[in-house]
């Protein structure tokens, strides 16, 4: 037996499956792919979760394409994140090409292109089905977390969702959170002090700059009505085949701190919703989150530590979770641990860093007689990638070398007109892209504080009543007092004026004058 029939016979043993799986390519051995030597995922352990990685043009951005498509095809959900905005060719077929028939052929797949069923999801005003979430929905923690808060800062969050809660003062957008952190110091001061204790406003200022900061980001665009449902990220169209949902965030590259707070979020949420599945044949909802770097990048250690617990938690709910990066080393190693599936698309060795960081990439995965790993990561074409997935009892496969296969859909981004036709279609464009701005705390604390205003203005005319009656009250009795001492003068006013004195006094002038 020569050793290409022996290491034929190693990759197909090693790739049995008794459930469903996906076919990725056929495994290579000394630059030539051993046509038929199938590596396979199994559905099982697709909720494992994985990672793609590989420097740029090296085929990462297919490989996902290729998984999203088969996923797809047996009826299982999916959810990209579209940095770079060239994802949407999934919702038209591939034109085809020679190269790609004669890649299939070496592989031992036949090649079909086809269209999927593509719901295009936006964080931004590009077109798509509007993607919000409430405040109240985040809760304090979450919140807390994400705006990177002391512990002090976040007792004072926790207070505010308290007095909210209390009060059924909805909190739905940064609008109704700002007005709530400035009536805790302002107008409102003296009543969460009574209930809640006292509230500093260097607390309240530190917690509102934070917020403006993510609010420059976009966020004002996230937080709000009509919330997005996860549950619809669940939708199988009518032939059966899982939708497969992308979020267009090419407009947001420069806004690390929204993409983090959106994943964080939806995960949270995802995880708060989906029923426990235990181990199941297949998963429930695959996510694949490119440039995952700019996640981990920007975290703060607390936002880590949650995604972290996220990831090794929401397995158990049938969700597996995808990274798709340029260097393994930009996850960290205790998300990197928990990863099952592994792609690894050429690394290229430019530096002494770069040298460094393949070692380090080769240590990640199962040795093998048939390669030196760390040599053949630079040496991989494009399409090619060392594929490393785990077997239906959770063992490793066989590390691979594997051509990959070329992608059913459009290799290329939708035209204008196409996405428009796209959207015109869509039911859940709908449905989520009504912007509803009812009453909720912002609305009133303005009524309430109106109110008060109105309150004190009332108190205030009616002291000013009550003191201009006081001061008219003094007045007429000043004035009575003064007519009482006039009064007590009038007998000898009587006297002195009466017709009697007066005619006595003429009398005695009269004799005077007559002697």
């Amino acid at each position: 037996m020569d050793i290409k029939e022996t290491f034929f016979n190693y990759i197909t043993e090693g790739n049995v499956c008794k459930g469903d799986f996906i076919p990725v390519g056929a495994a290579m051995l000394d630059g030539e792919t051993i046509t038929n030597a199938l590596v396979k995922i199994p559905l099982k352990t697709l909720n494992r979760h994985g990672l793609i990685a590989g420097a740029t043009g090296t085929g990462k951005t297919k490989s996902l394409q290729v998984l999203a498509e088969n996923l797809s095809d047996k009826g299982i959900p999916v959810l990209l994140m579209d940095i770079k905005g060239d994802l949407s060719g999934l919702a038209q077929p591939s034109p085809g090409h020679p190269k790609i028939d004669e890649r299939h052929a070496k592989i031992g797949i036949p090649f079909e292109p086809k269209k999927f069923p593509v719901e295009v999801l936006t964080l931004s005003e590009q077109d798509g089905v509007r993607l919000r979430a409430t405040v109240s929905e985040f809760g304090p923690v979450l919140l807390s977390r994400i705006l990177d808060l002391s512990e002090a800062q976040s007792g004072v969050v926790a207070v505010i969702f308290k007095y909210c809660d209390d009060n059924k003062m909805p909190l739905l957008d940064l609008k109704d959170f700002k007005k709530i952190l400035q009536y805790t110091t302002q107008e409102g001061k003296e009543e969460f002090g009574e209930a809640y204790g006292h509230i500093s406003t260097a607390s309240t200022g530190s917690i509102l700059r934070k917020v403006v900061e993510l609010e420059q980001q976009g966020a004002d665009l996230f937080f709000g009505e009509t919330s997005f449902e996860v549950n619809d990220l669940l939708r199988i169209d009518e032939d059966g085949r899982g939708y497969i949902n992308i979020i267009r965030l090419t407009d947001i590259q420069d806004r690390p701190k929204l993409f983090s707070t959106f994943m964080l979020s939806l995960l949270a949420e995802i995880y708060s919703t989906f029923p426990e599945q235990g181990d199941s044949d297949r998963p429930e909802l695959i996510i694949f989150i490119d440039e995952a770097h700019l996640i981990f990048n920007e975290a703060s250690k607390a936002l880590l530590n949650q995604i972290e617990s996220i990831v090794k938690l929401i397995r158990s709910k049938g969700v597996g979770l995808y990274f798709v990066t340029q260097n393994p080393t930009d996850v960290p190693e205790a998300v990197l641990s928990q990863l099952g599936l592994k792609i690894q698309h050429a690394l290229r060795a430019f530096t002494a860093n770069d040298r460094k960081a393949i070692k380090l990439a080769a240590q990640n995965y199962p040795d093998s007689e048939y390669y030196d790993t760390a040599q053949v990561l630079t040496s991989l074409g494009t399409g090619e990638a060392l594929v490393s997935a785990l077997d239906e009892k959770g063992r490793p496969t066989p590390l691979a070398a594997t051509m990959m296969r070329a992608p059913m859909s459009r290799m290329d981004i939708l035209t204008d007109s196409e996405l428009n036709e796209l959207h015109s279609k869509s039911k859940m464009v709908k449905k989520y892209n009504q912007t509803i701005d009812r009453e909720s705390a912002y609305e009133m604390l303005n009524e309430k504080i109106d109110r008060a205003e109105a309150e004190e203005a009332k108190e205030k005319a009616r002291q000013e009543k009550e003191a201009l009656k006081k001061a008219e009250s003094k007045e007429r009795n000043t004035t009575s007092s003064s007519r009482r001492r006039s009064s007590a003068m009038n007998p000898v006013v009587k006297v002195l004026t009466s017709a009697t004195f007066i005619r006595s006094v003429f009398g005695i002038l009269t004799k005077v004058m007559k002697k």
